[in-house]
C-alpha cells in the first residue's frame, strides 16, 4: 500500500492510501461529532481541521454492542473507539483521468437500526471501483442515539444523518472523480428501510438519483409503538423520556440497557425494538403508505429479498424446532392471515416443517408483501423497478437463503470472513459474477439486466446457475395477505 493523492473538500485536505487499483479515504467526516451539545440535536456541519488527515483508516463506529447468542456465529461485529461517528469512507479508480465524472454509489449498512458499521471486510468498495463507480458508505447514529421517541428530540435522527452524507456526496464527490448528478443509493436491511423513508420524500431527488432496496421493511411505526424500547429503557433507568433524562445517560449505558432489553425477546415476537417512527422531519409520513400513493416515481429502483430471509433469525435461535403446529395457528389468527394462505405454503413445500410455514409467512408479511405492493403501483411510472429474488441456500448449519446472504454476491466478496461466515468458503463464483455484473450495470445506466416490472411480475431468480426470470412467483401466497 502507498499514499493516495492528497485531495481537498470543504472541510480540509484528505490524504488516503492505494491499495491495488482503487484509492480509498476512509473515516471522512460529513457532520460533526453527535455528543456533547450536539447529543440527540441533528447533524451540525462538520468542523474544519488545519493540515492534511489521515483518511487511511475507519472511523469510531456508532455505539453498540456486539451481537450475542447464535447470531454471533454469522454477523461478525467491527467496533472502533471514538465521538467523531459521523464519517463516511470513498473508494474511487486509482486510473481515473483528472477530468472523471464517474457514476456514484452510496452504500447505508443494516443491523435492525441498533448494530452495524461501514468497517467490515465483505464491505470493501474496491469491486465497484475496479468496475469504474465510485463507492461511498455511510456511518450514522444508531439505537437510542440515533432511533431514541423522546420528548424534545427530533425523530430518527439517524435518518437525517443519512440525509446529511447524501447531501455532502452531492457537493463533494466531484473531488474523487465522481459524478454528483449519478448518484445511486443502496441500502441493505434496517439500511434499505431507512433509505426507503428518503425515497418517500418529497426532496428525494435532491439526495439520489436511483435506489437499490435489498431486503428492507418498507413502512414505518405509530411513536407509540416504535417507542416502546424507549419507554422500556426509561422504565428500567428510573428517568423520565425526555432528552434531559436521556442526555444525563452515558451512551454506553443506554446500549448496555437496549441489549438487555431486547435479549428478552425472541423471533416470533414479544421484545420492544429499535424501529422508525412516524413524524418530523425525517419520517414525515408512512413509507410505504407513501410510495403507494405516488412518492418517489421518478426515481429508478431495483428492489428484492431474498427466499428464506427468516432463517437468520431461527436457525440460530432453534425456533425452527420449537414451533408446532398449533403455534403456527395462532400466530396465523393473531396475524389475521387467512387459513387458505397456509395451505398454499403447504402446496409449494410439502415437507415444510411448522416453523418453516411460520417463517415463509413472517418474511411475506414484512417482507415480500409490501415489496409487491410497492413494485404494482409502480407500473405506470416514469421511472422503472427491477425486482429480484435471492435463492442460493448456503450449506451451513441449514442456513439456506437466509437475510444478508446476498451480500457477498452483491460485493463479489466471498473470500471475506463475513461472507464466509454465512455462506462458507465454497460459495459459488459464477453466482458472484453474475449478480455484482447486475448491480454495477444499475448504477451505471439504470438497467439491471432483466425485464422491468409490469403486470407480468417478472422477478429475476438468483441461483447457483447465475439466475432466470420468474413470473409472478409466490402469486398464491401473496394474494390477499394483510397490509401491514
Amino acid at each position: 500500500m502507498v499514499d493516495a493523492p492528497v485531495l481537498s473538500v470543504s472541510s480540509g485536505a484528505v490524504r488516503g492510501v492505494r491499495v491495488g487499483e482503487s484509492d480509498r479515504y476512509l473515516g471522512i467526516p460529513y457532520a460533526a461529532p453527535p455528543f456533547g451539545t450536539r447529543r440527540f440535536r441533528p447533524p451540525a456541519p462538520a468542523e474544519p481541521w488545519d493540515g492534511v488527515r489521515d483518511a487511511s483508516r475507519f472511523g469510531p463506529t456508532a455505539p453498540q454492542s456486539a451481537y450475542v447468542g447464535g447470531l454471533a456465529t454469522y454477523l461478525p461485529t467491527v467496533e472502533i473507539a471514538g465521538d467523531d461517528i459521523l464519517t463516511l469512507n470513498v473508494w474511487t479508480p486509482a486510473d481515473r483521468p483528472a477530468d472523471a465524472r464517474l457514476p456514484v454509489l452510496v452504500f447505508v449498512h443494516g443491523g435492525a437500526l441498533a448494530r452495524g458499521t461501514t468497517a467490515l471486510p465483505g464491505y470493501d468498495g474496491g469491486t465497484f471501483a475496479r468496475a469504474g463507480i465510485v463507492f461511498v458508505s455511510i456511518q450514522y447514529r444508531l439505537g437510542q442515539e440515533g432511533f431514541a421517541v423522546l420528548e424534545g428530540v427530533p425523530r430518527n435522527l439517524g435518518v437525517l444523518d443519512q440525509a446529511a452524507a447524501l447531501r455532502w456526496v452531492r457537493r463533494e464527490i466531484d473531488r474523487f472523480g465522481g459524478d454528483p448528478a449519478r448518484v445511486t443509493a443502496m441500502g441493505h436491511s434496517a439500511g434499505a428501510s431507512t433509505l426507503t423513508a428518503l425515497l418517500a420524500r418529497p426532496d428525494a431527488a435532491e439526495l439520489f438519483d436511483r435506489a437499490i432496496l435489498q431486503s428492507g421493511p418498507l413502512g414505518a411505526q405509530t411513536p407509540e409503538k416504535a417507542g416502546r424500547m424507549t419507554k422500556a429503557i426509561a422504565q428500567r433507568l428510573g428517568v423520565p423520556a425526555t432528552r434531559d433524562a436521556f442526555d444525563a445517560i452515558q451512551p454506553a449505558v443506554l446500549v448496555r440497557q437496549q441489549t438487555a432489553i431486547a435479549a428478552g425477546g425472541s423471533p416470533l415476537g414479544g421484545a420492544p425494538t429499535v424501529a422508525l417512527a412516524i413524524g418530523g422531519d425525517a419520517v414525515p409520513r408512512d413509507p410505504l403508505t407513501a410510495l403507494v400513493e405516488g412518492a418517489g416515481r421518478g426515481i429508478p429502483v431495483m428492489i428484492g429479498s431474498t427466499s428464506e430471509e427468516y432463517r437468520l433469525w431461527f436457525v440460530p435461535s432453534g425456533a425452527l424446532g420449537k414451533v408446532r403446529r398449533s403455534t403456527l395457528t395462532l400466530a396465523r389468527i393473531a396475524a389475521r392471515v387467512p387459513a387458505r394462505i397456509v395451505r398454499a405454503h403447504r402446496s409449494r413445500r410439502p415437507e415444510a416443517l411448522p416453523g418453516e410455514v411460520l417463517g415463509e409467512i413472517m418474511s411475506d408479511l414484512l417482507l415480500r408483501g409490501p415489496l409487491t405492493r410497492f413494485a404494482d403501483s409502480r407500473t405506470d411510472a416514469a421511472a422503472p423497478t427491477y425486482v429480484y429474488e435471492f435463492r442460493w441456500r448456503s450449506p451451513l448449519d441449514g442456513m439456506g437463503a437466509a437475510h444478508a446472504m446476498e451480500l457477498g454476491f452483491v460485493f463479489d466478496s466471498l473470500a471475506a470472513p463475513d461472507s464466509i461466515a454465512l455462506g462458507g468458503p465454497d460459495a459459488p463464483q459464477l453466482l458472484a459474477d453474475v449478480m455484482h455484473r447486475a448491480w454495477v450495470r444499475f448504477v451505471i445506466d439504470g438497467d439491471p439486466g432483466w425485464e422491468r416490472w409490469s403486470e407480468r411480475r417478472p422477478v429475476q431468480a438468483f441461483d447457483a446457475d447465475g439466475g432466470h426470470i420468474d413470473y409472478a412467483p409466490r402469486a398464491e401466497e401473496l394474494a390477499g395477505l394483510p397490509a401491514r
